[in-house]
């Protein structure tokens, strides 16, 4: 098993694991081993911004051998806000991959035991989102409790145009289901790549977000979502390869608009 100071130290020189022993024994272990590495990360200057989930997507947990969602910690040095258009560098990253999410911004701490319209209540906006993922098994063959002691795989998290869910929504049955309907064009250097719609993460990215808050919870020494955490909420499509020099474009329905990233 890899301490937290192993973990850190691939995660900031862009080594892959070379033992094939897994990072943690079990779910469980490795959570708390991805906490143990937050508070590295955090006695060092770094500061929690929200969180990721990953492996939202049920048509792509077969290629993985996934089959249940993850989280992770979103941080200052790795979340970027923009508008409509942003950049990124990959430099530390390893074999990273692009994914187009939905983004949503917390007004609150969501109630105990929140229901869908409890959450909804907690949300100040929702956003078109890019995450570069990243895995240091190679060749993204690893187990789940892997990609959970590896930091949810997160790397970098770009953020774009924030829309007020009150201007689109008057309830989450309503956000629930413009979300779930919505689409996503991706498209690398100008040619579409992949589509998707945001009922591919668990039927909508608010219940996502929704059985994100119950696991989080349930995870013994992790932090509750506090006002003004980001969290996105896993990819429509499939997680792609990047490189240096691509521009990638994300063009969703209504609400969320698009989104462009350059990469160096």
């Amino acid at each position: 098993m890899m301490t937290p100071a192993e973990l850190l130290d691939h995660q900031d020189t862009a080594r892959l694991w070379t033992s094939a022993t897994p990072a943690a024994p079990d779910v469980a272990t490795a959570y708390q081993s991805q906490l143990a590495l937050r508070q590295l990360r955090q006695a060092r200057g770094e500061v929690p911004r929200g969180f990721k989930i990953g492996f939202t997507n049920r048509g792509i947990w077969p290629r993985y051998q996934v089959f249940a969602p993850i989280w992770g910690s979103v941080w200052d040095t790795t979340l970027t806000h923009c508008e409509s258009a942003g950049a990124l560098s990959l430099s530390g990253s390893c074999q990273p991959r692009i994914e187009p999410e939905a983004v949503f911004g917390l007004r609150a701490t969501p109630a105990p035991d929140a229901s869908l319209q409890d959450l909804w209540d907690a949300i100040d906006w929702v956003a078109p989102g890019f995450e570069i993922v990243q895995s240091h098994r190679a060749d993204w063959k690893f187990t789940i409790p892997d990609t959970v002691a590896d930091g949810g795989l997160h790397f970098r998290l770009l953020v774009g145009q924030r829309i007020p869910v009150r201007a689109v929504s008057d309830s989450a049955q309503a956000l629930d289901a413009l979300l779930a309907g919505a689409t996503v064009s991706l498209q690398r250097n100008g040619e579409v790549v992949d589509q998707g719609a945001g009922a591919n993460v668990l039927d909508s990215p608010l219940r996502a977000l929704h059985h994100f808050l119950q696991e989080l919870r349930a995870c013994p020494g992790a932090p509750d979502l506090q006002p003004g955490d980001v969290v996105t909420t896993g990819t429509w499509t499939d997680a792609w390869s990047v490189s240096p020099g691509q521009t990638w474009s994300a063009s969703f329905s209504e609400p969320l608009g698009s989104l462009q990233l350059q990469l160096a």
